[in-house]
């Protein structure tokens, strides 16, 4: 089993935000897939079905960003998941808009929802694929990531979309091996 974890906030507010990149990237490999959103489970909202002769789970948190951790440890727990077969999905102010970073592991870097994630399962040993949404200076932090994407990055963003659901089918048939995904 793979599990793909896409990270955002929920509710109508933050549709569409800079913060919501997670839940928009699985949001389409569901879409791909033909997954469903449609159970409730693990603190999160998950679509499941079958790709590549590999059972996968997509999980979007419902705890908020900052406590991500605690959805993704609870589906962790009672799957009895492998670290090395999960991939989470999520926005990074430190990567150029539009820009994609795949990594097998590493720190959260300044990221809380990751932070959350590292701390609830006491380890940073499992795959992160950071999309970029740069930032803006005149406005602090938190009101950019929670800003709506303006129309001129959401264009930069599209292409950022397809090549991470790509990204994601390769993590799936390679079984979550990060060494074996090509990024073009």
């Amino acid at each position: 089993m793979i599990a793909i974890v896409g990270l955002g906030n929920i509710g109508s507010n933050y549709e569409k935000t800079y913060h919501n990149m997670g839940f928009m990237v699985v949001d389409e490999l569901a879409k791909k897939l033909g997954f469903k959103f449609n159970k409730s489970k693990f603190a999160g909202t998950i679509a499941e079905g079958m790709f590549e002769q590999e059972k996968v789970i997509l999980l979007k948190p419902s705890t908020f960003m900052n406590l991500s951790g605690q959805s993704v440890s609870k589906m962790v727990r009672m799957l009895k998941l492998d670290l090395s077969k999960i991939l989470v999905v999520y926005d990074d102010i430190d990567l150029p808009v539009g820009s994609i970073r795949l990594r097998k592991n590493g720190s959260a870097g300044t990221h809380n929802g990751m932070r959350n994630i590292i701390a609830e399962l006491g380890s940073s040993e499992f795959a992160r694929l950071r999309i970029g949404i740069g930032r803006d200076e005149r406005l602090n932090l938190a009101d950019y990531v929670l800003s709506k994407v303006s129309a001129e990055n959401f264009e930069l963003l599209k292409p950022a979309f397809e090549k991470s659901v790509n990204i994601i089918e390769q993590f799936i048939k390679n079984k979550g091996d990060v060494e074996k995904v090509r990024i073009n």
